[in-house]
């Protein structure tokens, strides 16, 4: 059963900007978990991009997404976001949604609870 969905990827032109939403379903709760966006782009391995605890009190951000993203989350809407501005074709890749167990400043642990099927996201130059 589907229990993470992704919306907002689209096409977008380098400079644009784009949000993304992830929503917990099937009564999942986001609540009370680390989440966090991944993306894989065509022959490459998913990294990751950002990751928020469930307080939002601690934020992780790649160099690439640094200064350019935000991400953030509504737990009364159950929903996680990601703010993506200044986009470069470089940012064009699949991005999924997940709950990664472990979140720091510096890192977050790909090794997910939950993987949404991901939206993609296509930059053109």
């Amino acid at each position: 059963q589907v229990q993470l969905v992704e919306s907002g990827g689209g096409l977008a032109q380098a400079g644009e900007s784009l949000t993304l939403s992830c929503t917990g379903t099937s009564g999942l709760d986001i609540t009370h978990y680390n989440m966090g966006w991944f993306r894989q782009a065509p022959g490459k391995e998913r990294e990751a991009v950002s990751c928020i605890s469930p307080r939002a009190d601690i934020t992780y951000y790649s160099t690439s997404a640094e200064g350019r993203f935000t991400i953030s989350r509504d737990n009364a809407k159950n929903t996680l976001y990601l703010q993506m501005n200044s986009l470069k074709p470089e940012d064009t890749a699949m991005y999924y949604c997940s709950a990664p167990p472990a979140v720091g400043s510096s890192h977050c642990n790909p090794a997910a609870y939950y993987w949404g099927q991901g939206t993609q996201v296509t930059v053109s130059s």
